[in-house]
């Protein structure tokens, strides 16, 4: 009897050592993680984020029915950051400082993720991104952020002109971005591998915000390049495309992913489906869109969200975004242990590597590159309808190939 007691008072030890710990640790308790998820749910951006974050919390809400992780279930507090650099600082300063919670999982646009950097680095707190490219918070690497789940922007540029020597045979390639940071960062990429595959390029870059596209186009014209790459948002790509239309441009042109947010009003807005007999998308999902290989998303996403589904737009072309993100969150959580940190947690998202179902390429992290996904391939798109052409084509740049 006296052993009896004695194990006895050793295990409620235990078990008070065990709860001590676990309250010590922002954000953790013996049944529960809490996680602080936010992107766009609003405003003029939400496509790019709305239904991201709804691809995660259905993933999170399967691995709670399906036991949780150690024991614990994920509890999400959802934030809206209206793709506005100030909105999501005053979201991840709540979701830390008031929430507590254990780490931050959000944003779907890259200028407003940069923003977040100084403040995530002085808390200390681990940030996986949603879909954001978020390449000015990724290079140099911070020890307590990780992105580009859906792809980098460097990326971006290097996969465009790697489909375009490749697929195209091209020499000379029509290249044009954004005279912003966001562009800067796809052009490095760009002008890296062209450089790799003996191709020139032929750049303008324009301001976001740019309303007459008739210059930047006819010096691309004048260039006379092989084929033209549009690596901007969804607005430039329609005025570009509709004035190469009306100048008689009949090469190619690939739109990068970062334009294709909505094909039914890029078509709107080019005015006629005559502009794209000879358009190209990229796309950094292992298939088309609701095809056949990410036909589990979208049945998961209807049975969650039937009646949303029901709704015309729904879901969004970038809702299978999430789910990588989510499962590199998962899995680190599951990979650190019972007694879980946040060190521990950071270690074990540094050792990602891991096949999502959902992206063109690996979710592969290491300690010096937090960039997850650089690999897409590319669409035939006709102004109505999307086929997928073979092979997925990778860039080659690398933070440290880049210095």
């Amino acid at each position: 009897m006296k052993h009896a007691k004695s194990f006895i008072l050793a295990v409620g030890a235990g078990a008070l050592a065990f709860g001590a710990w676990a309250q010590s640790e922002p954000g953790v308790t013996d049944t529960s993680i809490k996680i602080g998820l936010f992107s766009p749910l609003s405003g003029s951006a939400m496509a790019y984020g709305f239904d991201v974050v709804n691809a995660a919390k259905m993933y999170y809400d399967k691995v709670n029915k399906d036991g949780g992780i150690h024991g614990r279930k994920i509890e999400l507090v959802v934030e809206d950051d209206r793709c506005n650099a100030n909105d999501l600082l005053a979201a991840i300063k709540k979701l830390t400082e008031q929430d507590k919670v254990f780490m931050l999982n959000g944003g779907s646009c890259s200028a407003a993720v940069v923003a977040a950097r100084e403040y995530v680095e002085r808390a200390q707190i681990p940030f996986l991104m949603l879909n954001a490219s978020g390449d000015g918070v990724l290079y140099p690497p911070s020890k307590y952020i990780y992105g580009a789940f859906s792809i980098s922007q460097y990326a971006v540029g290097g996969s465009m002109v790697q489909f375009a020597a490749e697929h195209f045979k091209a020499k000379n390639i029509g290249y044009i971005n954004h005279d912003d940071a966001y562009g800067s960062w796809n052009l490095t990429g760009a002008q890296f591998q062209a450089k790799k595959v003996g191709a020139s390029l032929q750049v303008q870059s324009v301001n976001p915000n740019i309303t007459d596209v008739t210059a930047p186009m006819l010096k691309i014209r004048a260039a006379n390049p092989d084929i033209l790459l549009i690596t901007t948002y969804a607005r430039p790509v329609g005025l570009l495309v509709k004035k190469a239309h009306e100048l008689g441009w009949t090469k190619p042109i690939v739109i990068a992913v970062n334009g294709t947010a909505d094909l039914k009003q890029l078509v709107e807005n080019v005015g006629t489906k005559d502009a794209f007999k000879n358009a190209y998308l990229q796309e950094v999902m292992l298939d088309v869109p609701g095809g056949a290989r990410l036909k589990w998303v979208y049945d998961m996403y209807k049975a969650y969200y039937p009646e949303l589904a029901a709704k015309p737009g729904h879901p969004q072309t970038y809702m299978p975004y999430g789910i990588p993100s989510a499962m590199t969150v998962v899995n680190a959580l599951k990979a650190a242990g019972p007694q879980l940190t946040r060190e521990k947690f950071l270690k074990a998202v540094s050792q990602t590597n891991f096949d999502s179902k959902v992206m063109a390429g690996p979710i592969v992290l290491t300690e010096t590159d937090h960039a997850a996904q650089k690999s897409a391939i590319y669409l035939k798109f006709d102004g109505d309808t999307t086929t997928a052409l073979p092979g997925s084509f990778a860039s080659a740049w690398r933070y440290e190939a880049g210095k």
